[in-house]
């Protein structure tokens, strides 16, 4: 799928009245919201609208999913709380942000530790992602086997490229706010400051920190570009949505309709893997275009810094040996 492809997807979609509830024809016997908090061009809502309109059709018109995209339900925290309570039916949450009610579902953010997307979807549709939708479940939420893709996140800088772990030593960084990232920066003995991402534009822009880290698509969408000069392929971290349920309203439907929800539910998770490999092969080329120059670092170096910091000892004892070991039978040996 091409940008342009993308693009003209989705206002198909919206001239048929596809998203929210716009056009509705006769009332569904289960109407459920799923809520995200990506644009309506992004891959995960254009896919989640063609598994819509199957699971529609699959049950018989029994079953209508209507999409919220871009936070329209609220922020990451509201919407997680409305699917704890039954106010929204459906969620796509990072793991990175979930680890705040299950701890485990960061462990695919751990610094450097994923070398590329075949290493990643061995993990997260293996072992290591079973054993995270086992916690999931504990927690009480129903969570679909297929992880949809965020994408690995890349260094920028206003300064200087990122090439080598020294780089990063005093760089003032913009972290999101988490003790995951403040840890990793703090073991490349870094500046990292926990800023909302609705100021990370102003505090590039008057210097407040030097970089960010980000997918390329958040990059390109934030255009922030305008206010960094290097893109550092860091791919430091993965970070991927898991599709969460309210377990009420999941049990409330039929059997044979909970399958068809969840064959095209994962189904299209598959499909939007691939949709954002290609977007973010598109994007580097347009970045570029856009004044941003592009470098690839040896992760190695920054690896070797991980471990003789004790990052990596540090977090396998805060998530356990079961679940340290399997992240290392995908990724190799880290601490």
């Amino acid at each position: 799928m091409t940008r342009r492809d993308l693009l003209a997807t989705t206002g198909a979609a919206f001239a048929a009245g596809t998203f929210g509830i716009i056009g509705r024809a006769a009332a569904a016997d289960f109407t459920y919201k799923f809520a995200n908090n990506l644009p309506v061009t992004h891959p995960l809502n254009v896919r989640a609208q063609e598994a819509a309109d199957k699971i529609k059709a699959g049950t018989g018109g029994r079953v209508e999913i209507q999409i919220f995209p871009n936070n329209q339900l609220g922020s990451d925290t509201d919407m997680l709380s409305q699917v704890r309570s039954g106010g929204v039916e459906f969620f796509t949450l990072s793991g990175l942000i979930l680890s705040t009610l299950v701890p485990a579902a960061s462990i695919n953010g751990i610094g450097f530790a994923f070398p590329d997307y075949d290493t990643v979807w061995k993990a997260m549709d293996g072992d290591l992602g079973n054993y995270v939708r086992g916690q999931i479940g504990k927690s009480g939420l129903v969570v679909m086997d297929k992880v949809w893709d965020n994408g690995f996140r890349q260094t920028t800088s206003s300064n200087k490229p990122i090439t080598t772990p020294d780089d990063l030593k005093n760089f003032k960084i913009r972290v999101p706010v988490s003790p995951l990232w403040t840890s990793m920066y703090k073991a490349f003995d870094s500046a990292p400051t926990s800023i909302n991402f609705s100021e990370v534009y102003s505090a590039l822009q008057t210097k407040v920190v030097d970089g960010q880290e980000n997918p390329l698509a958040i990059i390109s969408t934030a255009k922030l570009y305008e206010v960094q000069k290097f893109c550092s392929l860091t791919n430091h971290m993965w970070d991927g949505f898991h599709m969460l349920a309210n377990r009420r309203a999941w049990e409330k439907l039929p059997e044979a309709d909970r399958a068809v929800v969840a064959r095209e539910l994962n189904a299209a998770a598959v499909l939007e893997r691939v949709d954002v490999a290609k977007l973010n092969a598109g994007l580097k080329g347009d970045l570029e275009s856009k004044g941003l120059a592009f470098n690839q670092p040896d992760p190695a170096a920054f690896r070797d810094k991980l471990r003789s910091a004790g990052f990596y000892s540090e977090w396998k004892g805060k998530y356990g040996d079961e679940a340290w070991a399997l992240l290392e039978k995908s990724v190799g040996k880290l601490s």
